[in-house]
């Protein structure tokens, strides 16, 4: 069986992928919100995280206060590189474990936003990167988020540009609303099935 990534910035449209992945059998493990399930249910990540920001970062009804957090680590790399160091290896456990109970798929996915950022994605079998243009992006998170564009240029600013990301890929996927999706992925399943 193989593992691909799947990664692509801010408001790529990585959900709705995925989804058209699924309505083609293949599963996805979603990274984020396993870390965010981590995040809140994980008595040790718990103890770590409020050892690094005190007990202000988790609500009275004890979930992580996500905003929080981000206000942190989007203005201190030092205290994101210290989040991930304790986040990013658990999901990966996580995954792992996830893996064992999809031996019989062709292939699975694994969605993160910083796949390519983590250093982790030389564990898997193929890359895949979703593009949009920024304008496109911007519009999709203020919409879903109810935000600024101010904060979310400060979320594109934090991430790794695509220019160098297309080099780290097997595959990209174009997401503009200018390419029909579904074609793209029909192939791009095709390729990953065939692919030795």
């Amino acid at each position: 069986m193989k593992k691909i990534g799947i990664t692509g910035g801010i408001g790529s449209g990585k959900t709705t992928v995925c989804e058209i992945f699924k309505l083609l059998g293949i599963s996805t493990f979603h990274a984020d919100d396993e870390a965010r399930n981590l995040q809140n249910n994980d008595l040790q990540i718990k103890n770590l995280l409020i050892e690094l920001f005190g007990k202000h970062i988790y609500s009275h009804d004890g979930l992580l206060d996500r905003k929080k957090l981000a206000g942190v680590i989007f203005s201190d790399t030092r205290a994101l590189e210290k989040v991930n160091s304790i986040i990013h290896p658990a999901v990966r456990q996580s995954f792992l474990k996830w893996v064992d109970q999809h031996l019989d798929a062709p292939y699975v996915l694994y969605e993160a936003a910083v796949l390519l950022e983590s250093g982790y994605a030389s564990d898997f079998d193929r890359n895949i990167l979703i593009l949009a243009d920024e304008k496109v992006r911007i519009e999709r998170v203020i919409r879903r988020d109810r935000t600024s564009e101010e904060l979310v240029r400060q979320r594109i600013v934090n991430q790794m540009p695509d220019i160098q990301k297309i080099k780290m890929v097997d595959y990209t996927i174009e997401n503009n609303n200018k390419k029909l999706l579904f074609p793209q992925i029909i192939e791009l399943d095709k390729r990953i099935r065939a692919d030795g």
